[in-house]
C-alpha cells in the first residue's frame, strides 16, 4: 500500500507550497464538488482560473478569480468572469494536454482502500486532469470522504498519483425525484414507447427523463451506456428490466443516499471517463442505442439549439452531439428530442421557423413533444418541417409556422 501524506485542512498551504502564481485549478464538478476543500484553495490563493465541469452555486465568485468551463452550471451561469471554451465533452479531456493545462487538481474521493481511492460518483473528465498536470509536476489534492461511495471502472486512482489527503467527512449531494407533471408524462410515455427489449440507453436526469423510464417497466434486457444515471435507472434494475451480464455504465452519478448505497462497491457499475462514455465509435457499437436529448429549440430545418439564449451562452454542447451521432450510426438505434412543445416560463414555442443561435445539434432520428411524435430521418425537407408543425408543434403556433415555412421554400 503506498501512503498518501494526510493534511489537516489548516494545512492547505503546505498543499500548495510551489504552486505558481495564478494558476489552473480544475475541481470535480457536476455533483461530486468537494466544497470544504475548494473554499479552503480558494482562501489561499489570491488569484487562480477555475475550470469546472457544470458547476453547481456555491463556487467561488469573487475578484481574483477567473472562471473556466466546456459546460456552464448554474454556479457560473451569466457571471461576468466566465471564460467558456465550447467544445464537445468528449474532447474537453484533451484541452488539459494543450490549451488548458492544469497547474493543481481538486478531487472529491473515497477514503483509501487497498492503495486506492475512488472518485465515487464523478469521473469524467477528472482522469485526465489528473493525468495532464502530474506530467507537468502540478499538484492533486484529494478531500476523502467517507461518504462518498466506491465505485468502479476509471473511478479507482492510485493513492501514488495523489500528492495530499485531506480526510473530511461531508454529506454529499442527493437528488429526489419528483413526480412529473402531465406534460411530461406525455412525453415521457411516446418515447418509451419507442424503447425496445434489448435497448441500450442514454438520457440525462429531469422530469420527463424520469417519466421515460417509468414507461419502461415492463421492458427486458435493457441496458445503460450514458453521460449519467440517476434513481431511475436503479428502479429498473430491482425491477428485473435491466441485463443483468451487462455493466450499467456512466462517468457520473447523481441522485438519493439509497442510489449511492446501490453503487458503493458495487461491481454491476461502472464509472468511466468522458473519452470512453463519449467516444462515439463505442456508443454506436451499443445495440438498439437510444439517445433521448432535449433542446430550448428546434426549427423546421431541425436544427436544434440547446446552448444559447439571446446569443449568451447557457449551458454548452455537452455530449449532446456525441450521443446523436453514435445513436444514429448504432443498428437499430435512435437519438430522440424531446422537449415541450411550448416553453411556460418565457411563453413561447420552442418549435421555431429558424434557429438564429449557433446551432448544438441538428437532424435526429425524431423529435417528441407531449403533441406527438415528428419524425425526422430519411425524410425529405418538406416532409420533415410538416411533421414537426403538425404532429410536435403547439397547435397555437401551427399555422404561423406554415407561413414561415412558406417563406423557407418548405411548403
Amino acid at each position: 500500500m503506498v501512503p498518501v501524506k494526510t493534511l489537516d485542512i489548516s494545512q492547505i498551504g503546505e498543499a500548495l507550497t510551489g504552486v505558481p502564481a495564478g494558476p489552473r485549478v480544475v475541481v470535480a464538478g457536476n455533483f461530486g464538488t468537494p466544497w470544504t476543500l475548494l473554499r479552503a484553495v480558494d482562501e489561499t490563493l489570491p488569484t487562480y482560473r477555475l475550470y469546472a465541469l457544470n458547476a453547481q452555486p456555491g463556487v467561488p465568485d469573487r475578484e481574483g478569480v477567473t472562471l473556466e468551463t466546456s459546460f456552464v452550471g448554474a454556479g457560473m451561469r451569466k457571471k461576468p468572469q466566465l471564460v467558456y471554451y465550447p467544445s464537445r465533452l468528449s474532447l474537453v479531456p484533451r484541452l488539459f494536454g494543450s490549451t488548458l493545462p492544469p497547474d493543481v487538481v481538486v478531487l472529491h474521493t473515497s477514503t483509501p482502500r487497498n492503495g486506492t481511492v475512488s472518485l465515487g460518483i464523478e469521473v469524467n473528465i477528472l482522469p485526465a486532469a489528473i493525468e495532464a498536470c502530474r506530467a507537468r509536476g502540478g499538484k492533486v489534492i484529494a478531500q476523502m470522504n467517507p461518504r462518498m461511495p466506491y465505485t468502479f471502472g476509471d473511478a479507482v486512482v492510485k493513492l501514488e498519483d495523489l500528492d495530499y489527503g485531506f480526510e473530511i467527512d461531508e454529506p454529499l449531494s442527493t437528488h429526489t425525484m419528483l413526480e412529473p407533471d402531465e406534460t411530461s408524462k406525455a412525453i415521457g410515455a411516446r418515447v418509451a414507447a419507442r424503447v425496445e427489449d434489448g435497448a441500450t440507453l442514454q438520457m440525462g436526469i429531469g422530469a420527463v427523463p424520469d417519466a421515460v423510464l417509468a414507461g419502461l417497466t415492463g421492458r427486458k434486457g435493457l441496458k445503460v451506456w450514458t453521460e449519467m444515471f440517476s434513481d431511475g435507472v436503479l428502479a429498473l434494475e430491482q425491477g428485473g428490466c435491466m441485463d443483468a451480464d451487462t455493466p450499467l455504465t456512466a462517468s457520473f452519478l447523481f441522485g438519493s443516499l439509497a442510489l449511492y448505497e446501490w453503487v458503493d462497491n458495487n461491481p454491476r457499475v461502472l464509472i468511466l471517463r468522458s473519452e470512453t462514455t463519449n467516444e462515439p465509435a463505442l456508443i454506436s457499437s451499443r445495440p438498439l442505442m437510444t439517445s433521448v436529448n432535449t433542446a430550448l429549440q428546434i426549427d423546421l430545418f431541425a436544427q436544434a439549439n440547446a446552448s444559447r439564449i439571446r446569443a449568451r451562452i447557457h449551458s454548452g454542447f455537452g455530449g449532446q452531439t456525441d450521443f446523436i451521432v453514435g445513436a444514429l450510426h448504432s443498428k437499430g438505434g435512435q437519438a430522440l428530442m424531446a422537449l415541450r412543445s411550448w416553453h411556460p416560463k418565457a411563453n413561447v414555442s420552442t418549435i421555431i421557423p429558424l434557429v438564429d443561435e449557433p446551432v448544438t445539434s441538428f437532424q435526429p432520428t425524431a423529435v417528441v413533444t407531449e403533441q406527438g411524435v415528428a419524425q425526422i430521418y430519411g425524410l425529405d425537407e418538406k416532409t420533415q418541417a410538416a411533421n414537426l408543425i403538425n404532429y410536435a408543434a403547439h397547435p397555437s403556433i401551427r399555422a404561423e409556422l406554415w407561413e414561415e415555412a412558406k417563406e423557407l421554400g418548405l411548403a
